[in-house]
């Protein structure tokens, strides 16, 4: 079992190329079942075929009580992945986590700001300095592209065309796309290009002064995902009203306002980068409310 693991992990990670924090899930959630099986069946050397739907039944059993019902899901869709992938390889004649049914879950609606919170949020930091001047740009960006965090961190200085106001992502899967920006992030890139990006390169060796990558930290570096997270929390205790955001809720407030403004969901889907139209969709549900609180405050029979 450990070695078919080891195989699968491999697989995701050379061949489907993966992030690291799909592959530390994965890694995590396939070590957890196996440990499972180990303490279960008292010997180590189970096989993927030993292994029924009523042996993954037990473990999400378990799992109850401890794990939230979407980590439950999380783990039951990585056992499903890693078994699928034995039955591409001709190792399982089916794929026995097939016939185990998702814990149900409510779906909770994207947490997003209005669009005067927004505003106020994205304008917080201190322009007057280096570091305020990247977090500003950053705060324009992933407000007026709506790409993710782990997509901002891995944008190259080529990638950004500031002619046509656009940006090439690498989303999930290496699936590329062009995301347009506006004036407002415009301006704020540029400011934290000409100013504050070339005082952290300076950090840097002349020797080592080949990073390509857009946002850096003040060392000079790439900036990583964590980095983006403590930054906008940061922001958030500046803004003693705005609270439970996090950085993918720019992410939600960029599609809500689109949609709120009469944006296709179809172009909608396009810009954020979802694989299927249904993960879209639940903007339509985000904007309906909204619709539905408008009404009943507004209209004198409601």
């Amino acid at each position: 079992m450990k070695d078919s693991i080891a195989e699968f992990l491999q697989h995701l990670k050379y061949e489907r190329n993966v992030s690291p924090h799909t592959l530390r899930n994965y890694t995590s959630d396939l070590g957890q079942f196996s440990d499972f099986l180990f303490r279960v069946e008292k010997r180590g050397d189970i096989r993927p075929e030993d292994i029924d739907h009523r042996t993954i039944r037990e473990w999400m059993a378990s799992l109850y009580g401890d794990h939230k019902k979407t980590s439950i899901a999380r783990k039951l869709a990585s056992l499903r992945t890693f078994f699928q992938f034995l039955v591409r390889e001709g190792k399982l004649d089916a794929n026995p986590a097939k016939m185990v049914a998702t814990p149900r879950i409510e779906r909770k609606l994207p947490n997003h700001l209005s669009m005067e919170d927004a505003v106020r949020f994205v304008e917080t930091p201190d322009i007057t300095t280096d570091l305020g001047r990247r977090d500003r740009a950053i705060l324009e960006f992933l407000y007026a592209t709506g790409i993710r965090v782990g997509e901002l961190v891995g944008i190259d200085l080529n990638d950004v065309d500031l002619r046509e106001r656009t940006v090439r992502v690498l989303g999930k899967r290496n699936k590329e796309r062009i995301v347009p920006f506006g004036e407002p992030a415009l301006q704020a890139l540029m400011h934290y290009m000409q100013e504050a990006r070339p005082a952290f390169i300076a950090m840097l060796p002349e020797s080592e002064r080949s990073e390509k990558a857009l946002f850096l930290h003040r060392r000079g570096g790439r900036l990583t995902t964590r980095s983006v997270g403590r930054m906008i929390d940061k922001y958030i205790k500046q803004c003693a009203d705005i609270h439970a955001i996090s950085p993918h809720s720019l992410r939600h407030t960029f599609a809500t306002h689109l949609l709120d403004n009469g944006a296709d969901l179809r172009d909608i889907q396009e810009l954020l980068g979802h694989a299927r139209l249904s993960s879209t969709q639940i903007y339509t549900q985000v904007s309906m409310e909204k619709m539905i609180d408008v009404y009943t405050k507004a209209h004198p029979k409601a």
